[in-house]
């Protein structure tokens, strides 16, 4: 068996719903599909995707003014999420090299949204996020997250 399947990280059963706030959309899918891969496929290129034991990005319910190439946009705004964890019932935030974070950022951000966020608290009691209401907490408490990218 090739070993990108053996060391493939846990993907949430429901699939990539419980990452889409709101009402889930095809567009929504898309563009969560297409920042997901943007993340995923930079924690490979920088050698951190074993280093990590789960990663994702959500969709988050609200919009924010950005630049793609010379113009100003409304778009979409995600949140990337890396987590390390030992047992698979508890997780910690995975403390990412700051290069790395802002290269995901402007990608994510150039290509399918307008602004990206980096997920820096630990998921409640420390277990391991399992639905889209767990990241209910990157609204509740936005101070408590990192913002990568400066929207204009």
């Amino acid at each position: 068996m090739p070993e990108h399947l053996i060391k493939r990280h846990p993907f949430p059963g429901p699939g990539l719903a419980v990452r889409i706030l709101g009402d889930i959309t095809p567009e929504k899918v898309a563009v969560l599909q297409e920042a997901d891969h943007i993340f995923i496929q930079g924690l490979r290129d920088w050698d951190l995707y074993n280093k990590v034991w789960q990663a994702g990005v959500i969709l988050l319910p609200v919009q924010s003014v950005g630049v793609m190439g010379d113009e100003r946009t409304y778009e979409r705004a995600v949140a990337l999420r890396a987590v390390t964890s030992t047992d698979a019932m508890t997780a910690d935030w995975a403390h990412l090299p700051y290069d790395f974070m802002a290269r995901s950022a402007t990608t994510s951000s150039t290509k399918c949204a307008a602004s990206t966020a980096y997920a820096t608290t630990s998921p409640p009691n420390r277990r391991q996020p399992s639905s889209g209401s767990d990241f209910n907490n990157i609204l509740k408490s936005p101070s408590s997250y990192f913002t990568l990218t400066e929207v204009v």
